[in-house]
């Protein structure tokens, strides 16, 4: 959004002025910043970038990662164990982790949790992860009282049954949906707990004033000795991002939630005092174009291979000021399963047209992209355009709303999509996570978001016998297994993969923390419990 010079002179002088009179923060508060509200803590509700990592601060799960890491390990839960058949998963609990209230946390914790997540009434986005559980398609349709494939075999040990098994079974678990809640809390509170929030987590919550501010503050009864590492922290909303890193500059806030301002990046990527201040990190995120293969010319792979070989990654990554690294494949390098052998389709733009050539298409022809209509999206779907005008193929560019070609593309009346603003970010780190909900021929369906509306049912069967690997162990061999799939989707091509983005975050010289927890591929944007007052 471009901003008229003295508007934006009159908003920072107001930054300035606010900055004036705000109250000083104590040497262990951390202040983050945010231009929009915070609209939940409900972990069973709360499904954005921005409230994850806050709802991730104040609850906990079954199972986590280690902090900067995609590394899954067990939290609340003290161990587990998977049955021979792979369906049945045992928990045994930590003793005396306690909720905020002071209630030590017990299995029936877990399958009130659960079954709370799973009951439409909730209205919980997370609901369909744990529709594999035993009994859950009963249990949601009213026709049962209870999941019947979630037991308390007794006060510390929950056992939760599967209809098949899923070797993802155990990153669902450490979903913010899954974090435990207490059911005395969720029923006092109602349909209010979002913003009343009581977990098992590193910070609990002493103020919400709507429009303003959050304000976390340390859980001295948290489980883990010695975290978290600050006493408080709040986040200031309302906060233009401008503003925020100006604000940053002077001492005033020491994370700026929404990141630097694209305007200013450059600038400060190029400033030595404020470049050390910037974190880069890697996410589980893949920007995209997705091609139609229920529509002619584009069912015709070879025209889809062509359609990969003519965009030059390089150049659209130069529009976002060199934010992510060109994409060779579907999966990003973080993900397991990711194939650092595999290389791709090559920029050949001759060859590109050879190819079209030999389908039939030698002058090209006429096709439509859509596209999200908020910056840089335009500007990346007309570099696309550009680049396919070059081996014939002439593009109408529809720039619209994002809930707008979510819709064609879930109608499948978009022949081509550039997913940028809504490109895919794993929910959890496992390879079929980028299978499953956007290429898989269960997803090919309307109001999915499988908007290639591929499917290959030799590959999809491959994909539930990869799942079905969920023995210790057996991980490498589950890679592999994806590893092969994925070359083969790249062969079918329905997607033309662009850029793996990365993640910057700036954060004052007062405040630090291990490798990582700035950019937590998890804990995004921040893994707030290992944070820690440097200065």
């Amino acid at each position: 959004m471009r901003v008229r010079g003295w508007v934006l002179f009159l908003v920072l002088a107001l930054g300035i002025s606010l900055v004036q009179t705000a109250p000083a923060q104590t040497s262990r508060t951390v202040v983050v910043t945010f231009k929009d509200d915070v609209s939940t803590l409900d972990p069973a509700i709360g499904y954005d970038w921005q409230n994850w990592s806050i709802i991730k601060s104040i609850f906990d799960g079954l199972m986590d990662y280690e902090p900067g890491t995609t590394k899954l390990v067990p939290h609340l839960a003290e161990s587990y164990s998977v049955s021979k058949d792979g369906k049945s998963y045992t928990f045994k609990l930590r003793r005396g982790v306690k909720f905020h209230n002071g209630r030590e946390v017990e299995a029936k914790d877990f399958k009130y949790t659960l079954e709370r997540v799973l009951n439409p009434k909730t209205q919980s986005p997370g609901a369909g992860f744990y529709g594999n559980i035993q009994g859950a398609e009963e249990f949601a349709s009213g026709k049962a009282k209870e999941v019947s494939g979630i037991k308390v075999l007794d006060k510390y040990t929950l056992q939760i049954t599967l209809t098949k098994p899923n070797a993802a079974f155990l990153h669902t678990m450490a979903l913010n949906f899954a974090h435990v809640v207490p059911k005395e809390e969720v029923e006092k509170a109602g349909a209010d707990f979002g913003h009343k929030p009581v977990g098992t987590g590193a910070f609990k919550l002493k103020e919400w004033v709507l429009g303003q501010r959050v304000v976390l503050v340390r859980n001295p009864d948290y489980f883990i000795k010695g975290r978290p590492l600050v006493d408080e922290i709040v986040f200031q909303v309302g906060v233009d991002p401008n503003v925020a890193l100006l604000r940053l500059q002077r001492g005033e806030v020491d994370v700026l939630g929404d990141g630097i301002p694209p305007a200013r990046f450059v600038q400060i990527m190029q400033d030595p005092q404020w470049k050390k201040l910037v974190e880069v990190g890697d996410q589980l995120h893949t920007g995209y174009v997705t091609i139609n293969t229920r529509m002619k010319p584009l069912s015709d792979v070879r025209v889809r291979r062509a359609m990969n070989m003519a965009i030059d990654k390089e150049r659209i990554i130069r529009i976002i000021n060199g934010r992510a690294v060109p994409a060779v494949q579907i999966l990003p390098p973080l993900m397991p399963g990711y194939d650092k052998a595999y290389k791709g389709y090559p920029y050949d733009p001759a060859g590109a047209k050879k190819l079209l050539a030999e389908a039939g298409y030698p002058n090209g022809f006429s096709t439509v992209l859509y596209a999200n209509n908020t910056d840089p999206n335009p500007r990346i779907a007309q570099a696309i355009q550009q680049d396919l005008a070059k081996i014939g193929i002439k593009v109408e560019l529809k720039t619209l709303a994002q809930s707008t070609v979510i819709e064609a593309g879930g109608k499948g009346e978009a022949p081509l999509i550039w997913s940028g603003g809504m490109a895919w970010i794993a929910d959890y780190p496992d390879p079929n996570n980028f299978y499953w909900p956007i290429l898989s021929c269960a997803s090919a369906a309307p109001g999915g978001w499988n908007w290639a509306w591929y499917c290959n049912k030799e590959l999809e069967k491959l994909a539930e016998e990869a799942d079905a690997l969920v023995q210790p162990g057996q991980e490498g061999e589950r890679a592999e297994r994806y590893r092969k799939i994925y070359r083969a989707i790249m062969q079918d091509a329905p997607w033309i993969p662009i850029f793996h983005e990365k993640r910057y975050t700036m954060h004052s010289a007062r405040v630090g923390g291990a490798k990582g927890i700035f950019v937590d591929p998890i804990h995004i944007p921040v893994h707030y419990d290992e944070v820690r007052v440097v200065k």
